[in-house]
């Protein structure tokens, strides 16, 4: 074991240990231990090293180097004002032929490098002190884990111990361990674990703990939160009678800042009972905590014993137990602590003055305040209390209070209606205009309250006062004024920020632009693109769409196209998707070869479709029967590297579907599949239709299953496709199922569903079955009325229920009964 090892070398240690007469620790003064020419030297090399610029190949220090010894490089360490430059000697010393480092010479460095938190450099001489296996005394060793554990090297610290003892290096001694406990105390990730075994350690060694070894260990429990184990080693050096006012403190701090406040208060009160003082900087570190754990009572009797104590507090405290105060919205004690730091002769600074006014916003209590504080106020204050008074009005939603309040400190109210705020204020001469970021937050209120109005006005008499609104209060009235639909007083307002030297932005711009389109004003839009020109900004394609698709809404779709060469006219290149909205409108009013004709001449004209524009037309084209064209587009998409939309394949399937090309339809299913796109509800219905339509009923019922065992599940419309597809295919006990699966899920199936089975079921001969679906279409009012086109399907369906002896009873039951309407074929009968 590494203690028997330790004991049998102890003994050669010990002479050396007694023999060592200099101090461990390295002090500025080394030099008083030179001999005077070593002196010299050591002046020397300062002067070297010093000198700019420095070479390392200074023939002056080749001649030099052969008299270094480990004195000279420590008094020469310990002469520089710069790590870098000790440092840097250091390397060079290390390097000379003849010369090698001793413990002093590295606990120079260290001391230097720890100083200046130089840890790279600190853990690299962690493997030059380890590799150089140079002897060293318990005191030289503790020195050297003292520098580590400040820098917060602690694993380091803990590593180099270790490897010291194992290397038979040095016979650690209390004082060594001490330095490690020490050490660990710094770092709050040190392992309780390993403090524990450092302890059981000195045991086994026979050292006896002293104050030096537990004030430590009692830090480290506190910085770990364990509470219980640091009270156990409190108690302890308290019983030893090593309690002092650094103990302590390290005790009442941890108790703080764990949130245990009655203990710290408990433990502060027994120190008074034996006479231990904290320190100021103690009182004020609980004070703090006990206003961050919102125990102000606590925090005022800790400030109440340093007064009794003749401890003055200075401003930091003061703003600590106004802040807390403020937290807790006790005014006017908070007002009582400001006059009393008046009082005192300290001046209040302006973050005091801030959280007064900040957590009281209500205009009552700013007003008591604003009359305590207002000797004191500079324009930053002032400033601050408008805008906390003005968050106050907006945040309870009194927007008109403090749209009252900026007018009558502008002077555009009545005297008499004057807030005391702005009384105090102008009988004190500190009265000003609110900055532009409060003005701004008012109008920005008004503007989202839908009072834009008061808004307009508002910045009217900024401009009168000589302000120079900003861009971004311009913008939020226009953008309110454009929500309402005013684009002729948004063009006003940006004519007037034009005469007030605000340039307007891209969004000023563009929101009356939006404006415009939305009111349809083709006359109006393109005079703002001149402006847009202008001022090099580019029109929202957003914008340009809407007014597009709008026209096209309404029939001009011819107009929406002039608009938009109006546009490229102007300068501006037209985006596509302003291009697909027209070519869409075109295909609705014009004709489909219409919307052809303006897709190739903008690809003519350099424009590159995308994929939305290649579906509107294949859907289109497909719609009109023309497939095969479609075909030939969906095509061109693919050849120039556009990748189809699952929108295109299915207008794809539902055009060769309804032309009957079942199988270029299932081609289409492949080729969506290779393209790594699903099928969706549309794609399975037009399928399905497609099949049935096709006589292939069997096939449209795997696409079925096939859709459902992808969670693709059908609608209403997929379930009446499939039904009547299956009728017609006279599979009506088939179809009969799945219009009962549509019932239980609560999907209404209309007249058409109804009758394609009553036409199915009574072709196939089964009456009874066929009129008792026709029977259930009658009671849920689902009979067509004279102007729905399946209206003669229900007369022909009526006609033979008369016919027939089975059902003709029934049938007269139903016209008795009201529920179904008496045709004109069957009042002949």
């Amino acid at each position: 074991m590494a203690f028997s090892r330790i004991a049998l070398i102890y003994q050669r240690f010990s002479r050396q240990q007694r023999q060592l007469h200099r101090p461990f620790t390295t002090k500025l003064d080394n030099s008083r231990f030179l001999p005077p020419n070593q002196s010299k030297l050591a002046q020397n090399l300062i002067a070297i090293f010093t000198r700019q610029p420095f070479s390392p190949d200074d023939p002056e220090l080749l001649r030099l180097a052969p008299e270094l010894n480990t004195k000279v490089v420590e008094t020469v360490l310990n002469g520089f004002k710069r790590w870098g430059l000790a440092y840097l000697f250091f390397n060079w010393a290390s390097r000379q032929e003849g010369y090698r480092n001793d413990m002093y010479a590295y606990n120079a460095i260290a001391s230097i490098l720890s100083r200046a938190r130089q840890n790279a450099s600190l853990k690299a001489l962690v493997g030059d002190v380890l590799s150089s296996r140079c002897l060293m005394s318990p005191g030289a060793l503790g020195f050297f884990i003292r520098c580590l554990g400040n820098a917060g090297l602690v694993e380091e610290a803990s590593f180099v111990f270790d490897q010291i003892r194992e290397m038979g290096l040095c016979v650690p001694n209390a004082y060594t361990y001490n330095c490690l406990l020490e050490a660990f105390s710094k770092s709050n990730s040190s392992s309780v674990d390993l403090v524990e075994t450092k302890l059981e350690e000195m045991r086994n060694c026979g050292f006896h703990f002293d104050k030096y070894t537990l004030t430590p260990v009692l830090q480290v429990y506190c910085n770990t939160g364990n509470s219980e184990k640091a009270l156990s080693v409190f108690n302890e050096i308290h019983s030893r009678g090593w309690l002092d006012g650094h103990i302590s403190t390290i005790l009442v701090v941890s108790f703080c800042k764990l949130g245990q406040v009655d203990k710290a208060f408990e433990l502060i009160e027994m120190l008074e009972g034996l006479h231990i003082s904290l320190t100021y900087k103690t009182y004020c570190v609980l004070i703090h905590g006990f206003v961050k754990e919102s125990r102000i009572d606590k925090a005022f009797q800790l400030y109440e014993k340093m007064r009794r104590m003749g401890m003055n507090a200075d401003v930091a405290l003061y703003d600590v137990l106004i802040g807390g105060l403020c937290k807790h919205k006790d005014l006017e004690m908070a007002l009582s602590l400001y006059l009393e730091i008046k009082g005192s002769g300290i001046p209040p600074d302006r973050g005091i003055l801030g959280k007064l006014i900040r957590s009281f916003p209500e205009e009552s209590e700013l007003s008591r305040i604003t009359e305590v504080i207002i000797g004191d106020i500079d324009t930053k204050s002032v400033m601050l209390l408008y805008k906390t008074l003005l968050e106050g009005f907006i945040r309870n939603d009194l927007v008109h209070d403090a749209y009252n309040f900026v007018q009558n400190l502008m002077g555009y109210h009545d005297s008499d209606c004057k807030s005391e705020i702005i009384k105090l204020l102008k009988d004190h001469n500190k009265a000003i205009l609110p900055d532009s970021d409060s003005l701004s937050s008012v109008i920005d209120c008004l503007v989202k309250a839908n009072k834009v109005d008061m808004a307009v006005s508002l910045l009217h008499n900024i401009v009168q006062e000589g302000l120079c609104p900003s861009l971004m209060t311009y913008n939020n009235i226009i953008e309110g004024m454009c929500k309402e639909g005013r684009s002729d007083e948004s063009l006003k307002l940006l004519a007037k920020m034009k005469d007030t030297g605000v340039k307007p932005s891209q969004f000023t711009l563009n929101c009356i632009y939006g404006c415009l389109a939305e009111r349809c004003d083709v006359a109006g839009a393109l005079e703002l693109l001149k402006k847009m020109r202008f001022y090099g900004f580019e029109p929202w394609i957003k914008h340009s769409t809407f007014l597009v698709k709008r026209l096209c809404e309404d029939g001009r779709a011819v107009d929406a196209c002039k608009y938009l060469d109006d546009v490229a006219g102007e300068g501006f290149f037209g985006h596509m998707v302003a291009y697909t909205a027209a070519i869409d409108g075109l295909i609705k009013n014009e004709g489909v070869d219409r919307g052809l004709e303006l897709f190739r001449d903008k690809c003519a004209n350099g424009h590159s479709p995308d994929v939305i524009a290649y579906s509107v037309l294949i859907k289109a084209l497909c719609k009109a029967c023309r497939t095969t064209e479609a075909d030939n587009l969906f095509n061109e998409m693919v050849t120039k590297g556009l990748k189809p939309s699952v929108a295109a394949y299915n207008s794809m399937i539902d055009g060769w579907c309804k032309e009957g090309e079942i199988d270029r339809a299932m081609s289409c299913i492949k080729r969506m599949h290779e393209d790594e796109k699903d099928p969706d509800v549309i794609t399975y219905t037009s399928l399905i239709h497609g099949l049935c339509a096709s006589g292939r009923p069997s096939d449209a019922i795997s696409r079925w299953n096939e859709m459902k065992g992808k969670d693709c599940f059908p609608n209403i419309i997929t379930f009446m496709a499939l039904i009547q597809g299956l009728c017609k295919c006279g599979w009506s006990s088939e179809a009969m199922v799945y219009f009962r699966e549509m019932e239980e899920k609560e999907m209404e199936p209309d007249s058409a569903v109804y009758l394609s089975l009553v036409s199915s079921l009574l072709s196939s001969e089964n009456v009874s079955a066929g009129f008792g679906i026709f029977r259930e279409m009658v009671h849920k009012g689902r009979f067509p009325v004279s102007v729905d086109r399946n209206y003669l399907l229900a007369v022909d369906a009526t006609n033979k229920f008369v016919e027939d002896y089975r059902t003709s009873c029934y049938l007269t039951g139903l016209i008795k009964d009201g529920r179904f309407p008496v045709v004109e074929s069957v009042s002949r009968k």
